[in-house]
C-alpha cells in the first residue's frame, strides 16, 4: 500500500517538492529557484519551461531524499502561485509567450478602459473580484493581442491556456490532461462563482475563446495520473488548488469565521465564510475557499502585495542586511522615539485600496533615520497593511467581529517573533503560529491524499492541527492608536499622489 503523498508547491521565486508521510509528517523535502525576468517598469514574466524543470526536478529530488518510489506515493497535490497565466500551443506544448506574473500591472490600461466601459459591476457579482491587473482574465487577452497571430488561432482552437497548476498537470500527465479547479478559477475573472462556471459573458467583454479553458473539477479530484516516464512509474494526481486557499485548508481554517494569513512575497489573508458568497463593499474579493464533493466554500480575501518583498528590498535593494533573517533583530535595535512609516507599493497597493498607480514612499524621516527604522518600518508596514485587511472583513462580515477571530499565520515572514508580536499588538488579537509552517503544501498533499483514501475527512483532519507559539496583544490602546493613526496618515499621503 502506498504510504506517502507528493505536495507540489510552485511558487513566484521557487519550486519546491514535499513528500509528506501518511501521519502528515514531512520525509524529505526539495527547492529551486528560479529566474525573475522583468522586461520592462511593471512588468513580471517567468518562463514556462524555468517553472517545469525546477518542479520536475524538486520532485525527482525529494522522492530521492526520502527513497520512495511512484509505488509508494499514493497521490500527488499541486498547489502554485495564482493568477499567473501561461498561454500555450495544444499541439506542441510550446509557450507562445513568457508567463505573465500576478504581480505584472501591464494590463493596468486595459483594466481602466473595462472599468470606464462600466463593466466593473457585472464583473464583480459574477467573480467577486474587482477588475485589476492582478488577474488572469486581461493577462490572456494582452498575449493574445500582442504575439503575433495569437488570436487568430485562439480563435482556430489551437491555443490553451491555464494558471501554473493547470500548466503543470498538462505537463505532468503527458499533454493528456487540461483541467483545474475552482479555487484557481475563481481567480481569472472569467468565472462564475456562484453558479461554478465559465461565463460566456464575461468571456466576451475580455475577449477570450471558450476553447482555450480548461476544465474544472473540485479542489479535491481525480485529474488522472503522471505520465511513467517522469518518475519510474504513474502517480496518481488527486489534488489542487491556489497556494492561498491551500494555505487555508492546511491551517485548518474549515468553519466559518475562521481566518489565516500567509506572509510570502505578498500577504494574503483569507477569512471562511462558508457557503455564503460576501460581497465585499469594503474592495475585499469574494473567492472560493475550496470545493469538495461539489459544494464549494467561499471567503473573503484581502491581497497585499507586498510583504516578504519589503524585506528582500532591505537586503537586495538597500543592502541593509544580509539574509532576511536579520531583519527582525535589526528592528529591535530601532529608536522608538521615530515614527518613521514605509508604504510599500512598489507595484501599487492592493486590497483596501487598489490603486495600480502609486508607488511606494517613506514618511517621516530624520536626520537619525538609518537601516534598523527603515528595518522597523519595513516589518511593520505588513502588520499594518494586515490590519487594513482585518478591520475591512470585520465591517464586511459582522460574524467575524463577534467570532473573536483568531488569526493562524504562515510563511517565511512569521519566523520573526518581533514581527508577529507587533502584528497581534496592531490587530489587539492572538496571532496562532502553527507546528509545521509549511502550511500551503499541506493543504496540497491533504487534498491529495483526501482523493486517494489516505487522509481522513476535514473535520478529523483539523483535530491534527497543532499550535507552537500563540503571540497575545501587549501594546497600550494608546500606542496602537497612535500608530494607527500614523499608518492612516501615510497612506492617505501616498494616495493623494496618484498620478491618475
Amino acid at each position: 500500500m502506498a504510504t506517502h503523498v507528493l505536495a507540489i508547491d510552485q511558487g513566484t521565486t521557487s519550486s519546491r517538492a514535499i513528500v509528506f508521510r501518511v501521519d502528515m509528517s514531512i520525509a524529505a523535502q526539495a527547492q529551486q529557484e528560479f529566474p525573475q525576468h522583468f522586461p520592462a517598469s511593471g512588468w513580471v514574466e517567468h518562463e514556462p519551461d524555468d517553472i517545469w524543470t525546477s518542479t520536475l526536478a524538486t520532485c525527482r529530488e525529494a522522492m530521492k531524499k526520502s527513497n520512495v518510489t511512484a509505488k509508494d506515493i499514493a497521490a500527488i497535490g499541486i498547489t502554485n502561485q495564482r493568477e499567473t497565466t501561461i498561454v500555450w500551443d495544444r499541439a506542441t506544448g510550446k509557450a507562445v509567450h513568457r508567463a505573465i506574473v500576478w504581480q505584472d500591472r501591464r494590463t493596468a490600461e486595459i483594466c481602466a478602459h473595462l472599468k470606464a466601459d462600466g463593466h466593473e459591476p457585472l464583473i464583480s457579482a459574477k467573480t467577486g473580484l474587482i477588475i485589476d491587473p492582478y488577474f488572469s482574465g486581461t493577462k490572456i487577452g494582452w498575449i493574445l493581442d500582442h504575439v503575433p497571430g495569437a488570436r487568430e488561432r485562439a480563435e482556430r482552437g489551437e491555443l490553451m491556456f491555464g494558471t501554473v497548476d493547470c500548466y503543470l498537470l498538462w505537463r505532468l500527465s503527458g499533454g493528456k490532461v487540461h483541467a483545474t479547479d475552482a479555487t484557481n478559477a475563481s481567480r481569472t475573472l472569467l468565472f462564475d462563482i456562484h453558479k461554478g462556471v465559465w461565463d460566456d459573458e464575461l468571456l466576451k467583454i475580455l475577449r477570450v475563446p471558450r476553447s482555450m479553458l480548461p476544465d474544472v473539477r473540485d479542489s479535491s479530484a481525480d485529474f488522472g495520473e503522471s505520465a511513467s516516464d517522469l518518475f519510474g512509474g504513474p502517480i496518481a494526481i488527486r489534488g489542487i488548488a491556489g497556494d492561498q486557499q491551500a494555505a487555508t485548508i492546511g491551517q485548518a481554517c474549515f468553519s466559518p469565521g475562521m481566518m489565516k494569513s500567509t506572509y510570502g512575497t505578498g500577504c494574503f489573508a483569507l477569512l471562511n465564510t462558508g457557503t455564503t458568497a460576501v460581497m465585499s463593499k469594503n474592495k475585499l474579493l469574494t473567492t472560493i475557499a475550496y470545493q469538495l464533493n461539489g459544494q464549494r466554500t467561499y471567503a473573503l480575501e484581502g491581497s497585499i502585495f507586498v510583504a516578504g518583498s519589503a524585506v528582500q528590498w532591505l537586503r537586495d535593494g538597500l543592502g541593509i542586511i544580509k539574509h532576511a533573517a536579520d531583519s527582525g533583530p535589526l528592528a529591535e535595535q530601532s529608536d522608538h522615539a521615530q515614527s518613521v512609516y514605509l508604504v510599500p507599493a512598489f507595484v501599487g497597493l492592493g486590497a483596501p485600496y487598489w490603486n495600480p498607480n502609486v508607488r511606494g514612499a517613506l514618511f517621516g524621516l530624520t536626520r537619525a533615520t538609518g537601516p534598523a527604522e527603515l528595518a522597523h518600518a519595513a516589518l511593520e508596514s505588513v502588520c499594518y497593511q494586515t490590519f487594513d485587511l482585518w478591520a475591512a472583513m470585520r465591517a464586511d462580515w459582522p460574524d467575524a467581529a463577534k467570532a473573536n477571530t483568531v488569526l493562524r499565520v504562515d510563511g517565511g515572514m512569521t519566523a520573526s517573533d518581533w514581527t508577529m508580536q507587533r502584528l497581534s499588538d496592531l490587530l489587539n488579537a492572538p496571532v496562532d503560529r502553527p507546528m509545521i509552517q509549511e502550511t500551503t503544501a499541506v493543504g496540497a498533499a491533504y487534498l491529495a491524499g483526501l482523493g486517494a483514501g489516505v487522509y481522513p475527512e476535514p473535520s478529523r483532519f483539523a483535530d491534527s492541527w497543532r499550535l507552537e507559539r500563540r503571540f497575545k496583544p501587549n501594546m497600550s490602546e494608546a500606542t496602537r492608536s497612535r500608530k494607527l493613526k500614523g499608518w492612516s496618515q501615510a497612506v492617505k499621503g501616498l494616495l493623494a499622489s496618484d498620478p491618475g
